[in-house]
């Protein structure tokens, strides 16, 4: 790494740990001013808050490490500009992408960490903070059970009816599950309770029926167990997880751009439902893409920040402010409105969410060509 490469990654790193920790200050204000009655009627405790808004802050974080990012490259070109730095650097020989090589590591770094902040830590964020809240208050609800629980898999014909589902520990509680036999009559299952064991499902206190192809009876006497195991069920409770997550959502889209979904939970669902309605499988490509595109608007951001920052030195630093502010708020509006429109049906899913990137990031691309 050459030193210019140094001094640019120093002087833009320096301004995006200020972006984000003013930012995060600000936040944590706001947060703990909109929860603090509930936190006072639950009479959490300092500890507990902390640990509550350490969950709650990969969701936040989502979105304004790209914001942090464009304001910190905006801010550090306008000053390099500023000082004739970026002039010298081209006098030099060194071309316009050359110099902007750094800043696009920094936005292809922070998409990676994004992409993985996006997949394995943001879905279940919501709910590990609602669990701290849970856990410091004596006699609250558990919000781990889901109640009724009942999904069919249209490839086996398989169809559960659970009372209670445990989100957490993958527990069962009155499960009825009903299939079809090989000879083309119904089995039925009733159980009292069921956990996951690794390989399936083991039941407790079982019943079983076998009916005739007929349906007209019972054609062996009731099997009883204590207990008994089922490996060949290919329902898992990540299928369970992503029934209860995703199929109240499925109509709601004020429901679906409040919900963040792993490719995982998504990947499962469809598994468990290849035959879905136009609609939902509309919802559920548009938000599949949209995990994959959300991550590189870091990469974008970039893009949108070299060309908008390298004017004439003698610009005030404040213009690069207002103008990542307008950029910004113009992306996240285009963002919505392509989802939006995604999810409707009206667009292909992968044009709703990746259309922002190649549109913002195509004229960024653009810009840096005619740069002089």
């Amino acid at each position: 790494m050459r030193l210019l490469d140094r001094y640019q990654l120093r002087e833009l790193l320096l301004a995006l740990l200020y972006c984000l920790l003013g930012i995060l200050v600000f936040w944590m204000a706001f947060e703990l001013l909109g929860e603090m009655d509930e936190l006072k009627r639950r009479n959490i405790g300092p500890w507990e808050t902390l640990a509550y808004l350490g969950h709650r802050l990969p969701l936040f974080l989502l979105i304004q490490i790209p914001v942090a990012l464009l304001l910190s490259l905006l801010y550090a070109l306008s000053q390099h500009a500023r000082h004739h730095e970026l002039v010298a650097m081209r006098a030099a020989g060194i071309s316009p992408w050359r110099i902007s090589l750094p800043y696009l590591g920094v936005g292809i770094v922070l998409s990676g960490g994004m992409l993985a902040l996006n997949e394995y830590v943001v879905p279940d964020a919501a709910a590990r903070a609602d669990a701290v809240l849970e856990r410091a208050t004596a006699g609250a609800p558990d919000r781990a059970w889901k109640l009724g629980l009942n999904f069919r898999d249209p490839q086996t014909d398989r169809s559960w009816y659970v009372q209670a589902f445990n989100v957490q520990t993958a527990e069962l509680r009155g499960v009825h599950v009903v299939w079809k036999a090989e000879g083309g009559g119904r089995e039925e299952l009733m159980a009292t309770r069921g956990i996951w064991e690794g390989d399936g499902w083991l039941f407790e206190r079982v019943t079983r029926f076998s009916f005739g192809p007929d349906r007209s009876g019972i054609e062996t006497v009731p099997i009883r167990h204590e207990s008994l195991k089922v490996t060949d069920f290919p329902e898992t409770p990540a299928h369970l997880r992503s029934e209860v997550k995703i199929s109240q959502l499925l109509g709601s889209v004020k429901k679906s751009r409040q919900v963040q979904l792993s490719l995982r939970e998504i990947h499962a669902y469809r598994e468990l439902h290849p035959s879905l309605t136009p609609k939902a499988e509309a919802q559920l490509e548009t938000w599949f893409h949209d995990r994959l595109a959300t991550p590189w608007m870091c990469l974008v951001v970039v893009l949108i920040g070299l060309p908008a920052a390298t004017g004439s030195g003698r610009r005030n630093p404040f213009v690069g402010v207002a103008a990542a502010i307008f950029l910004a708020f113009a992306f996240f509006v285009v963002k919505e409105f392509s989802l939006a429109a995604g999810a409707g049906g009206y667009v292909a899913p992968w044009l709703a969410a990746w259309l922002p990137n190649l549109v913002f990031g195509g004229s960024g691309v653009v810009a840096m060509q005619r740069t002089r």
